[in-house]
């Protein structure tokens, strides 16, 4: 039994963080793990630019609701699902990701939650599990699932590795050069296709 464990940003909808840094006008929070392969790290300081700059949960959610599935994305998605079970596994928190999964059309999805205050500050995290896609290919593969990964930052390459079969999706260059085992796409036409063949 095969299952296709897919990352959400970059991959299905645009980076929530780049959406909000265009929307603040606060240039530094386009920094993504694309760039920063420690996610604690990450978070810490995007916490700490949103308490200097009063901004809180209800700001980012503003820009949410105004982000569309990437071009193709929920076409490809609705296809891949006819055809086999697929859970998407992220980094980011429920808070952010509810409206983004009705776009979507409810899809699966596996992530972390926010603490937020009662001003709406978000106080801090809540990380599901250590080394969540990781952990989470390995329990799949525990309960007798082979799986199928495609992601495209730092924090997708140890769940990409792990599987079967893994894929970059739309990644960077330096990825790409570092990781050239790894077959690496650019459209979903390209990725429905190589999936496909690992199924």
């Amino acid at each position: 039994m095969k299952i296709v464990c897919l990352d959400l940003e970059g991959v299905l909808v645009p980076e929530i963080w780049i959406a909000f840094s265009k929307e603040s006008g606060i240039e530094v929070l386009k920094r993504t793990t694309r760039d920063e392969p420690d996610y604690d790290k990450l978070m810490k300081w995007r916490l700490g630019i949103l308490k200097e700059h009063g901004l809180g949960l209800k700001e980012i959610q503003s820009t949410i609701a105004k982000i569309e599935p990437l071009e193709g994305a929920k076409e490809f998605l609705d296809e891949l699902r006819s055809l086999t079970q697929v859970i998407i596994i992220s980094d980011t928190f429920t808070e952010f990701a509810k409206p983004l999964m009705e776009k979507l059309g409810w899809p699966t999805i596996f992530c972390n939650s926010l603490e937020v205050a009662e001003n709406g500050e978000i106080t801090g995290y809540k990380m599901r599990c250590a080394q969540s896609k990781l952990s989470t290919v390995k329990a799949l593969q525990s309960v007798g699932f082979e799986t199928i990964a495609g992601g495209d930052s730092y924090n997708d390459l140890a769940m990409i590795q792990a599987g079967e079969s893994g894929f970059l999706f739309r990644s960077t260059e330096q990825i790409k050069k570092d990781h050239p085992d790894i077959p690496a796409y650019e459209d979903y036409s390209e990725l429905l296709a190589a999936i496909k063949k690992a199924l």
